[in-house]
């Protein structure tokens, strides 16, 4: 976990670095002034107080004082920018990672999972770090200095400290056991959180229609009392971090006191050593509790840092092979024994022993009812999956052997759910191609029977999209997503029941353009109407993952009894309409 962190630092190593050196300069300066003071106390103060010695010991303490306020400064500086720059590149590394999942890899992790991960752990994460770079150098090393000073200052009453040290640790190494689990049960409740906020969001139109902000509420008022629970329960086993502290620490102060005032009696410890030795109990008890904030801080970030590593050393489902192929010569498919399941378990398929040939430019329609992995069945080609069992063939050569990006460039593929981005038309649609012409945007939305809506838009091509298309109808919103497909100029072009939110009329224009356009692209098209695929060369029609029958429509009207049903409880439907 650490090395997978320590990664992250990269260009900020200097930093990282300087940060420690400058803290260990100001530790070493502050534990030096006591002694001077002493000094300045015994034999300047109160055997010979002359004013012009004083003040010269008194510039000197300044000038110590003032040097260790500049190291302490510098360090806070390196120390914000190593912090500051960590968290950027963690937060970059989980990025870019997650860009590189599989759909496989995406359904292990929740959105809100991998939002809470790069939000809220990493800024716990930064903090620890920032804490460890400055405290956990200056604690210890603090510690050690003032404990080697106090030795030499007096030697027995330095061994009071060693005594409270393993009682402090003790009670560090309860908290901390107790505290950790519950802090990574918090991060885990606040996923859930994550998750109903955002299904909430998403879904307000439905929300505010079935008039259920109410039970949205008490959802989230039940979830936000989860994670106060458990930070209360956190919070008060590691309070009594403090009480133990301050009991160690004035307990020492005490006992010191009551023993030095001996030995000032006896003459064999002076007033300056007295003062001295109180600072640097001070100082070895400060660095005590610093190292004891520290530890908790560490608790804390402990399971941030454990699931932010989780998603940093996550292995990908799906990877190139050693020397990929990045030409794909044509727009065939070839489904030889393929077998699917997602949880990779053979007595679990969705897809079982799928046989099927397409040529291409051939128009293949799917048609099959609710569940009958008609998504997964298309998903295969493009390799967003990878078979449990068999192989798909691209343009003659199994997809395992392409490139990734160089294959999922030649597939085009409108999702069952559409989604636009936020930004203008054109922008969204030159998410197909960055480097299109207007004219070639004009194109594809003829194509995708688009242009007319977006010419009577405000701005036309300039019109701003809300995120997630919010300002656009579904059927339009499907339109575009063909649109931006189309700008990719693929050798197959794979539409997911996109065209479920457009009428008739338009899908049947969609369908004509794309006959008379682009009759060398190979076109897979699942529809839960008839009407969609009718004219299609060939028609699978799956059942239960399972290919049932392909044929062309005349074909299967006649001789498979799942067609028959589809198109004549659509023809009864259309007919009472």
């Amino acid at each position: 976990m650490i090395r997978t962190l320590a990664k992250c630092i990269r260009e900020y190593k200097l930093a990282a670095f300087l940060t420690p050196v400058f803290i260990l300069c100001e530790s070493l300066l502050e534990v030096y002034l006591p002694y001077r003071m002493a000094d300045m106390i015994d034999y300047f103060g109160i055997e010979n107080p002359e004013m012009k010695q004083i003040i010269l010991k008194g510039i000197i303490l300044l000038g110590i004082a003032f040097a260790s306020l500049i190291f302490s400064a510098f360090a806070g500086k390196y120390a914000a920018v190593a912090s500051a720059g960590f968290a950027k590149n963690l937060r970059h590394d989980m990025f870019y990672k997650v860009q590189t999942f599989s759909f496989a890899n995406i359904d292990k992790f929740s959105a809100a999972s991998l939002v809470t991960r790069m939000t809220t752990d990493v800024t716990n994460i930064q903090n620890s770090f920032q804490m460890i770079l400055r405290m956990a150098v200056r604690a210890p090393s603090m510690m050690i200095f003032a404990m080697i000073m106090s030795f030499k200052v007096n030697y027995y009453l330095s061994w009071i400290f060693v005594i409270f040290i393993p009682v402090i640790a003790l009670a560090l190494f309860i908290i901390i056991k107790f505290a950790h689990p519950i802090f990574t049960k918090v991060f885990k409740i606040y996923d859930k959180l994550n998750n109903i906020v955002q299904e909430n969001l998403h879904g307000i139109r439905v929300v505010k229609s079935f008039v259920r902000e109410e039970h949205e509420t008490e959802k989230f008022k039940s979830i936000s009392q989860q994670i106060y629970d458990s930070f209360s329960k956190a919070e008060k086993m590691i309070a009594f971090n403090m009480p133990v502290m301050q009991i160690c620490i004035y307990s020492c102060i005490m006992i010191i006191s009551w023993f030095a005032a001996q030995f000032i009696v006896d003459g064999t410890m002076t007033t300056g050593e007295l003062v001295s030795m109180m600072t640097y109990i001070m100082q070895i008890l400060m660095s005590l509790m610093f190292l004891s904030i520290i530890m908790v801080m560490v608790v804390i970030s402990r399971a941030s840092a454990e699931r932010v590593s989780e998603v940093l050393n996550e292995k990908l489902d799906l990877t190139n092979c050693d020397e990929p192929v990045k030409e794909i010569p044509d727009g065939s498919v070839k489904f030889e024994n393929v077998s699917f399941s997602y949880a990779k378990d053979e007595e679990k398929l969705c897809l079982k022993d799928v046989n099927i040939e397409i040529k291409s430019g051939e128009t293949v329609g799917i048609i099959g009812g609710t569940g009958s992995s008609k998504s997964t069945f298309v998903q295969l080609i493009p390799r967003l999956y990878d078979t449990t069992k068999g192989t798909v063939y691209v343009g003659g050569l199994d997809v395992k052997k392409y490139d990734i990006e160089s294959l999922r460039d030649s597939v085009a593929m409108v999702l069952q759910k559409n989604v636009l981005f936020s930004g203008t038309v054109s922008e969204n649609l030159r998410w197909g191609n960055a480097n299109a012409t207007d004219e070639e945007l004009v194109e594809v939305c003829k194509l995708a029977q688009a242009d007319d809506f977006i010419q009577n838009m405000p701005d036309k091509y300039n019109t701003y999209i809300e995120q997630g298309g919010t300002n656009v109808s579904g059927g339009q919103r499907q339109r575009l997503c063909i649109a931006r497909a189309l700008l990719k100029k693929p050798k197959i072009l794979i539409l997911d029941d996109s065209t479920s939110a457009v009428d008739t009329k338009t899908d049947a224009l969609i369908r004509k353009a794309f006959l008379e356009k682009i009759p060398h692209t190979t076109k897979i098209i699942i529809a839960q109407r008839i009407s969609s695929v009718q004219d299609a060369d060939k028609i699978i029609v799956l059942d239960n993952g399972v290919i049932n029958a392909v044929g062309n429509h005349e074909q299967l009207l006649k001789s498979n009894k799942i067609y028959q049903e589809v198109f004549y409880s659509q023809q009864k439907g259309s007919v009472e309409q």
